[in-house]
């Protein structure tokens, strides 16, 4: 296979890119990811100004994808991301002990134990927007400070973070669908 890089650059994003040319890709143009950058394949015969075209569009459509389904690394990312939640909207009042992705959590989202100040998430999530899981650890970090369930202080906690109705909504639907499916 006889590929060539043409050029690299940063895209508007500031991505960067590196620009390859490939004799087997007779029609379409690839990309795929390499560390923090993207290789984009274009065919051989593609005149410059097209290749362009087409690696921004690419770039953009594989960021997007990117930033819509990036699962938080480990158990370690996400206890770094909900202290950074806690000491954003709730005063760093939660300070929980223990933060983890668990793998037997099938009909709730997330748990809390507040005498033990752990929060546990569904490995359901982490395909999910960060904006959604970010919103479940909000939740989560507010039963380990409010005593009155989902009750008014609960509820005030939650409401600091202003994705938390639509992040809801998400969920309903995520759920719903789950539900629904046909296994057959």
């Amino acid at each position: 296979m006889a590929m060539k890089v043409l050029r690299e650059f940063d895209a508007t994003d500031g991505t960067r890119v590196r620009l390859v040319s490939s004799t087997r890709r007779t029609k379409s143009v690839g990309g795929k990811w390499e560390g923090d950058g993207v290789v984009i394949t274009v065919p051989d015969w593609m005149d410059a100004g097209t290749q362009a075209k087409h690696a921004e569009s690419l770039v953009r459509k594989m960021q997007l994808k990117r930033r819509r389904s990036r699962p938080l690394a480990g158990d370690a990312d996400l206890a770094a991301r909900a202290a950074a939640l806690d000491a954003r909207y709730l005063g760093a009042e939660a300070r929980p002990v223990s933060v983890r992705w668990v793998t037997n959590q099938n009909q709730r989202w997330a748990s809390a134990t507040r005498s033990e100040k752990s929060i546990r998430l569904s490995h359901r999530l982490q395909k999910m927007p960060v904006w959604v899981q970010d919103a479940v650890l909000v939740h989560e970090l507010a039963h380990l400070i409010a005593d009155d369930g989902h009750g008014p202080k609960f509820q005030a906690l939650t409401g600091r973070y202003a994705r938390m109705k639509e992040a809801d909504a998400f969920l309903a639907g995520a759920s719903f669908a789950w539900e629904n499916t046909d296994d057959a």
